[in-house]
């Protein structure tokens, strides 16, 4: 089994500065590939390999206008290709759109490191061609094990490491206990079949106060890019720059007080072990359409809720089953099994007219999702 780590790097200046020479090694490396593989389509060539574009990058690298690609490590500028070559792929196969060259810039930026010469102790990391480097948590990785993937990012603020440990899957002896439904929405972020709700984050005190500063500083700066307009050109002065580290610093600290809580969240169900995890297709894109909605369902990363279940579920020998998109989980009593013809979403609670029991909406779908593998 293979579990992913991801940790946060605190390089120091020479440091910083090798891993964006880095970052732009591997974004040179996928913008010559899809380069190559779009002048080759237009000659109606076929697929360029892998395996050729890395011969052809070999005798590139013999000349003195390429020679400064043998400073750095072989396996970042190889998987560069490869990643390139995937994206290509899936643009043909439908799996994906078409892909775009790099920017520098983008603030997403990455490259591979050689998953064989990575080495950890309680505080560094040493990569291939860098060195050691600080790691800003004690002991968050484990040491001496076999490690996959190792990637390196900057999301425009800090530098991450994300890599793939392998470990032997741990026996688990403890029972059992009752299977639960979960239902998300927009009110509340989940509402457990056992009576359990987990309130909306972003009606806190905390996250409000945040989402005003952010609104503040994104005002000031748009009245600055106004008042340093060039024709039809934007000039960035030093406080406009601020300004911009201040706003993603912002971006950044809402992005993980709601990742945080969903951690928190699908950690404590699944500590409770239960036989099985029922959670209901949901066509978050479809909601993302509704604009009254659109905000709120962003807000609530529904789809990071449902990727977390996913693989702590599958960590702790958990079956997680997703239920049908069109299974009338809230319109179904859960005592008779009668189901309403229609059911609007501003109604919470209602009454069932063939039994007479008085439901809320949210809990009772959880409890409907619960017994779904019963009625499937």
């Amino acid at each position: 089994m293979i579990k992913a780590y991801k940790i946060q790097l605190k390089p120091n200046n020479k440091q910083q500065i090798n891993l964006f020479q880095n970052v732009g090694v591997a974004r040179w490396a996928y913008n010559w590939t899809l380069a190559k593989q779009q002048e080759n389509y237009k000659n109606g060539g076929k697929f360029i390999s892998e395996f050729e574009l890395q011969k052809q990058l070999t005798q590139l690298k013999l000349t003195d206008e390429f020679k400064w690609i043998n400073n750095y490590s072989r396996q970042t500028v190889v998987q560069a290709i490869k990643d390139a070559c995937q994206a290509y792929k899936r643009f043909f196969k439908g799996l994906s759109g078409f892909p775009k060259f790099k920017s520098k810039k983008s603030t997403k930026q990455s490259f591979y490191s050689r998953y064989d010469k990575i080495r950890f102790t309680e505080t560094h990391v040493r990569l291939e061609k860098i060195g050691w480097i600080k790691l800003a948590e004690r002991n968050r990785i484990p040491v001496n094990f076999k490690y996959s993937n190792p990637r390196v990012k900057f999301d425009g603020l800090n530098w991450w490491l994300t890599v793939g440990v392998e470990f032997e899957p741990a026996q688990d002896n403890t029972p059992y206990s009752e299977p639960i439904g979960i239902d998300l929405g927009v009110k509340d972020l989940a509402v457990v079949s056992t009576g359990e709700k987990f309130k909306n984050i972003n009606k806190s005190k905390k996250v409000k106060k945040l989402e005003k500063k952010l609104k503040r500083l994104q005002r000031k700066a748009s009245k600055k890019y106004e008042k340093g307009k060039e024709g039809n050109r934007y000039r960035k002065t030093k406080n406009i720059i601020k300004l911009e580290h201040f706003i993603r610093k912002t971006h950044q600290r809402l992005k993980n007080i709601r990742m945080n809580y969903i951690h928190q969240i699908t950690t404590k169900l699944v500590k409770t072990k239960p036989e099985y995890v029922v959670m209901e297709d949901l066509n978050v894109s479809g909601m993302i359409k509704n604009h009254k909605l659109a905000k709120s369902v962003q807000e609530q990363t529904l789809k990071e809720f449902r990727r977390q279940m996913e693989y702590k579920c599958e960590w702790n020998g958990i079956r997680l089953i997703i239920a049908d998109r069109y299974y009338p989980s809230s319109k179904m009593c859960s005592e008779c099994g009668y189901i309403l013809e229609k059911l609007s979403l501003s109604t919470r609670e209602w009454v069932c007219p063939k039994c007479g029991t008085l439901h809320d909406r949210d809990l009772n779908a959880s409890i409907n999702l619960r017994n779904y593998p019963k009625s499937a």
